[in-house]
């Protein structure tokens, strides 16, 4: 509050004061002990440590004082106002011991000063106040000086060591103060708040030499800006916390600093040497990322959760300025992104990021795609003779190692020792590692990527996997067994013996039980008359094969019930 303009004149006339001046020549300062009372005497109770400045003839003071006779009775008090008493030294407003008891002063600084008549109201005294040829005595207290061809004074402690950017005239910053007057009584402060005063600068929403002291300030700078009244709140003062006539003091420290032309601005940190593809509009990314302010005061971060953050990008799912930031990034790149407010959260802010803040995202893309994307398949190595390509219900055994877009590994069959082993077609695998697998030859090595719509999803496996993460597999097939026709669990390598049930009823009592058709079945296999579907458990296969012939449910197949499953096909099937 403080801080803000409201209207402001140049410095009002002298004040006169309603009592008589008489002349006379300066004395010079000394004990009161000494001299007589025909001395100007001085006695200099309190020097304060730091005396920057002095008063001055041409000076405007503000100073509390107590007025009294030689045998202490009082005439008069500023403290009985509640006011300092104000007024320009050597020009005739004051009595002229006082003019001349005032210069040399420093703020803070107490004097007892004793005036002798002539230097005071002389024989004709002040009526019912002052009697004639009166000496009298000052209890005085230094508070303010300043003078009418005064600046705004700017005193720098700390500059950080970077500062790319000053504020400039309709910057928009954010920043904390303390505000006092010269004897250091605080008036304001936006600490006790816990809230950073936020203003444009130049364009006359603050005092003018508030608007003067901030230019040129680098975020994380402090300053103490010095700015005498008539640049600030003139004789009017500004309510009850700040008197007429008063210099203001206000220790600030820079917190943030945007413009509303601003856009976002991006450094990159590590790009990959290699960046096949660079993120465009409608891709899903997965990022790490730690927020902070202008300042470095830290807000947010992937990390601390231990998961990325998952987001379409160019679609409006995050802020604007993540939107465009995260535009043209490779995997694997870091990258610092500072968006203004009004491409972040706004006046309003959000959580603990506070209404106009500037926001700073350091991030670490981990991987992307688009919904669209297939598998990628990159074949490094294949053996002299790839004429046996894997399809659609082969027994595979292959080794591999899994792992993300930026070279996390997730799972190695190498490290346990043993491959893994699937039936291609049969959903025992991702769809993406199904199609990954197809066409390749033993002895074969490829690189299958596979995005997450085809591979785990936006669930991802708990613990193992995350959610919507792209998957590379380095495969290595190392094993084909031919499947059997779709749609088939067994199949007839020659002639069907046109006495089949009665081969398979060896006790010749019409009906067939699972353990005579699991044996018959078995038999087949062994000499290589028949085969089951490789890759399956071959007794379930057997029992659903027995579950088919026996269509009644009573457990045994008599002739009636037992068929070949297609007398026309190729191979046949029970």
């Amino acid at each position: 509050m403080a801080i803000r303009a409201r209207g402001w004149r140049p410095p009002p006339p002298p004040l006169l004061l309603l009592l008589l001046w008489v002349t006379g020549q300066a004395a010079p300062v000394a004990g009161l002990g000494l001299g007589s009372d025909t001395e100007l005497q001085i006695e200099r109770r309190f020097v304060p440590d730091e005396c920057p400045r002095t008063v001055r003839s041409g000076d405007f003071v503000r100073y509390h004082y107590v007025g009294m006779f030689p045998d202490g009775q009082k005439f008069d008090s500023s403290y009985d106002r509640d006011s300092t008493f104000n007024v320009f030294v050597g020009k005739g407003q004051l009595i002229a011991g006082m003019d001349q008891a005032l210069v040399g002063m420093c703020v803070n600084e107490r004097r007892f000063v004793k005036i002798p008549s002539k230097l005071a109201y002389g024989s004709e005294g002040v009526s019912g106040v002052i009697p004639p040829d009166s000496v009298l005595h000052f209890d005085v207290l230094l508070m303010d000086i300043w003078n009418s061809e005064d600046q705004v004074q700017i005193h720098t402690y700390f500059k950080p060591p970077s500062c790319p950017r000053t504020i400039q005239v309709s910057d928009f910053v954010r920043y904390h103060y303390n505000g006092t007057f010269l004897d250091g009584t605080l008036f304001d402060s936006s600490h006790n708040r816990m809230k950073t005063y936020d203003t444009y600068v130049g364009i006359g929403w603050l005092i003018p030499g508030m608007d003067k002291g901030l230019l040129g300030m680098c975020v994380g700078e402090k300053r103490i800006i010095t700015i005498p009244p008539f640049l600030a709140y003139g004789e009017d003062g500004d309510g009850k916390d700040i008197p007429g006539q008063a210099s203001l003091v206000f220790d600030v420290a820079l917190l943030d600093l945007h413009n509303p032309k601003d856009g976002i601005s991006i450094e990159n940190k590590v790009v990959p040497e290699n960046c096949e593809r660079q993120s465009q509009t409608g891709d899903f990314l997965r990022y790490h990322y730690n927020g902070t302010l202008l300042d470095g005061t830290f807000f947010d971060s992937s990390y601390s959760r231990n998961r990325t953050f998952d987001t379409y990008i160019g679609q409006g799912y995050v802020i604007a300025g993540m939107d465009e930031g995260l535009l043209g990034v490779c995997i694997g790149e870091k990258r610092r992104i500072v968006v203004p407010p009004h491409l972040g959260y706004g006046e309003e802010g959000r959580g603990n990021i506070p209404g106009s803040a500037v926001l700073v995202f350091d991030i670490h893309v981990i991987d992307f795609h688009n919904p669209s994307d297939s598998i990628s398949i990159t074949s490094h190595y294949k053996p002299p003779d790839c004429s046996v390509l894997s399809k659609k219900g082969d027994y595979l055994k292959y080794h591999y190692n899994a792992s993300l877009l930026d070279g996390t590994l997730l799972d190695s069959t190498w490290n346990l020792g043993k491959t893994y082993n699937i039936v291609l077609g049969s959903g025992q695998v991702v769809l993406g590692m199904d199609m990954g697998l197809r066409e390749m030859c033993v002895g074969e090595k490829r690189t299958v990527i596979i995005p997450p719509h085809l591979g785990y999803g936006e669930a991802g496996v708990d613990g193992e996997v995350p959610g919507s993460a792209v998957l590379v597999f380095d495969i290595e097939l190392l094993e084909l067994v031919a499947g059997l026709p779709e749609g088939y669990m067994f199949i007839w390598n020659g002639e069907v013996s046109a006495n089949l049930f009665e081969e398979i009823d060896k006790d010749g009592n019409g009906e067939v039980l699972l353990e005579e058709f699991s044996e018959y079945i078995h038999a087949q296999v062994a000499s290589g008359k028949g085969k089951l579907a490789p890759g399956f458990d071959a007794e379930m296969i057997v029992k659903n094969m027995f579950t088919n012939q026996d269509r009644n449910g009573d457990g045994k197949v008599t002739a009636e019930e037992f068929k070949l499953k297609d007398q026309e096909a190729k191979h046949d099937e029970l």
